[in-house]
């Protein structure tokens, strides 16, 4: 059984669960996502970086012990309740991770986007965030409503995001 309470939680995600890892990454919890990992490279990763492997996988869950959690839901809103009440918060605000590769997304200067975003986002949006290791710029467009509603859903809510700026680190 995971640690209980263990609120800096970081996870390693099998390849069944890439849009779960997504999420976890939105919500701003430290989650490593590679569809290529076979189940001994992600048994490794859990190991050596003390990190949960959450997997769909029984057999996998069993193999991993205390380094792993068997996510029974296929809802995406009842995986993240899960979690959540199994690990606490995340370590992190939500928004602030990059949900493509991880990494800690860090405010940008409006005008050093002006050249990397679509010329009506550039005017229509003052906040900007940029990924310093995939280079991806975001803001908060229509996709971050809907992102929202996943968060009331899990009945989280972060000031910060309602104040109509959106990305926060």
């Amino acid at each position: 059984m995971p640690p209980e309470n263990h609120r800096s939680a970081r996870f390693v995600v099998d390849t069944m669960l890439g849009r779960l890892a997504k999420w976890l990454r939105i919500l701003g919890y430290d989650t490593r996502y590679d569809p290529t990992l076979d189940d001994d490279a992600l048994l490794r990763i859990a190991q050596a970086e003390d990190r949960i492997l959450l997997t769909r996988d029984h057999a996998l869950a069993r193999r991993g012990g205390s380094h792993a959690f068997l996510v029974d839901h296929e809802d995406l809103i009842q995986q993240l309740r899960a979690i959540r009440r199994c690990f606490g918060e995340p370590g992190d605000t939500p928004f602030s991770r990059c949900p493509v590769c991880n990494t800690r997304l860090t405010p940008v200067p409006r005008e050093a986007v002006a050249l990397h975003v679509p010329a009506f986002v550039w005017r229509q949006h003052e906040r900007f965030h940029r990924c310093p290791e995939c280079g991806r710029v975001y803001w908060p467009g229509t996709h971050f409503e809907r992102m929202q509603s996943v968060l009331q859903a899990l009945e989280i809510h972060d000031p910060g995001i309602d104040d109509g700026q959106g990305l926060r680190t």
